[in-house]
């Protein structure tokens, strides 16, 4: 029996992830490498004329031994292999496909999610995601076997690590961000919640910079190395002890997921500022002290006050589904200054076009050494400066099975919404599900998961309070159709 033909595999906005043992094995891994490696030949060889392919992991269960069923089986089938010789940000691999004119990477992750998954991340020649029609084309092919070659490809080994710090630190002020650490003005805290970030902005800014939960644990304390206030008990109690002890400089929280291609951060005061927060921040920096310009890229699922903060600045801006391979597109297609996803993940068109924690880190940090301010007072800058204060949430409604899922998108089809929470809409986008504008100027957004029967609800409305009601409205929609 075929290895996909009971519980198909299917990629998702950012890769193919399933529960270890069950959906995720060595024999379907193997079987999508391979599939995978012909397929990037068969996109890629014309621009690069190459046969070498990157096989990366991050520091999950058996991680490195995933990672080694994928380099035999792409071997196998007559590629080459660089193959890591330790674990690394996937954006690290990312650049290493594109500097070292490879194929494309394939990196074994599971990215955010809890520490039962494991996956794997198809990268581009050109260092990003691959296009929808790529992945479409690797699940068509998974039925048919890639023949072993006559010649195996050659396998070597390579550090990541080095060339990709290398390119990061040019990108920013990476002295007067040293200089702020070293005389007191900036302290660091980082939590890489057990991921593959560890280490990495301490071999940038040096090992005052304060790391927490930088062991390796594959059960992640139990909960899931994404980062989200519930997730981050210990860096907020670490930084609210930090400030009462010393109140002089300036605090800055970084937070990792935990291939680190996502980020978030905590303000000296300990709130937690997403990515929400931090795109519009990014935008007003790299325009007004490094004089960036392009299209701003933003999800749909993106707060409205980054299109404000692009209009102070004369940028324009560009809406697309959710998942970072469609801002990718556009990052190909014309010049963009920054493109950035709710869930975290920001890039930069003067890099690859990939989303990179560790260079939003060191951007946030340059934003805030330069301007002198707490990243709170800076949002709390751009609130004043836009007119536009607003407070924003999301949550993932598990559904009983698929058929539920199908049930709810019908409904919305043939029987829009014209009331939400006691609120009128006066508009609707499906660019990637239901964006519901309201007559507040608020927004509701209920997105289905392509791959899970799970319901993704947005909202961001003038308060939390009335964020929370509005989700409560949709969640409670949803569980009485």
């Amino acid at each position: 029996m075929s290895v996909v033909t009971n519980n198909p595999i299917k990629f998702g906005t950012d890769g193919w992830r399933g529960v270890i043992g069950e959906e995720f094995t060595f024999e379907r891994l193997a079987l999508v490498a391979t599939v995978a490696a012909k397929v990037l030949h068969n996109t890629y060889f014309s621009q690069v004329g190459s046969r070498t392919i990157i096989v990366g992991y991050d520091r999950r269960f058996m991680a490195e031994e995933f990672a080694r069923v994928v380099a035999n089986a792409v071997t196998a089938v007559g590629f080459d292999v660089l193959f890591s010789e330790t674990f690394a940000p996937t954006p690290a691999y990312s650049w290493a496909a594109k500097e070292l004119k490879a194929l494309g990477a394939l990196v074994v992750t599971a990215s955010h999610n809890p520490g039962a998954y494991l996956g794997l991340k198809v990268k581009s020649a050109f260092g990003g995601s691959v296009p929808p029609e790529v992945t479409q084309e690797i699940e068509a092919l998974l039925s048919e076997k890639v023949a072993p070659a006559a010649m195996t490809g050659k396998e070597e080994t390579f550090d990541p690590w080095p060339s990709y710090c290398q390119a990061l630190a040019a990108k920013v002020d990476i002295d007067k961000i040293k200089e702020a650490i070293a005389t007191g003005k900036l302290t660091i805290f980082v939590d890489v919640m057990h991921g593959a970030a560890a280490g990495g902005l301490a071999q940038l800014l040096g090992e005052q910079v304060k790391e927490i939960n930088s062991d390796r644990d594959p059960l992640f304390e139990g909960g899931a190395p994404e980062p989200l206030p519930k997730y981050l008990s210990r860096l907020f109690t670490v930084m609210k002890t930090h400030r009462e002890t010393d109140k002089t400089g300036l605090t800055v929280g970084l937070v990792f997921d935990g291939d680190c291609d996502r980020i978030a951060a905590v303000d000296q005061d300990a709130n937690f500022l997403s990515s929400q927060i931090l795109i519009p921040i990014l935008i007003d920096h790299l325009t007004l002290r490094r004089n960036f310009q392009g299209e701003i890229v933003k999800t749909v699922s993106g707060s409205d006050l980054m299109p404000r903060v692009a209009a102070l600045h004369n940028l324009s801006i560009h809406e697309t589904a959710v998942g970072y391979k469609y801002i990718a597109d556009r990052m190909l297609a014309t010049q963009v200054l920054l493109g950035g996803e709710e869930s975290g993940g920001i890039g930069y068109g003067s890099h690859i076009p990939e989303r990179d924690a560790l260079l939003s880190a060191l951007y946030v940090l340059e934003a805030v050494v330069e301007s002198g301010l707490d990243l709170g007072e800076y949002y709390r800058y751009l609130q004043q400066q836009t007119g536009f204060s607003s407070s924003y949430d999301r949550i993932d409604l598990p559904l009983a099975n698929m058929q539920v899922r199908g049930r709810l998108l019908k409904q919305l089809q043939s029987q829009p919404l014209t009331e939400i929470a006691g609120k009128e809409v006066i508009g609707c986008q499906t660019i990637d599900g239901y964006k519901f504008r309201l007559a507040d100027q608020s927004w509701l957004m209920i997105r289905f998961s392509g791959t899970e029967p799970v319901l993704r609800l947005y909202c961001e409305a003038a308060t939390l309070e009335e964020v929370h009601q509005t989700l409560n409205w949709a969640k409670n929609w949803a569980e009485s159709n």
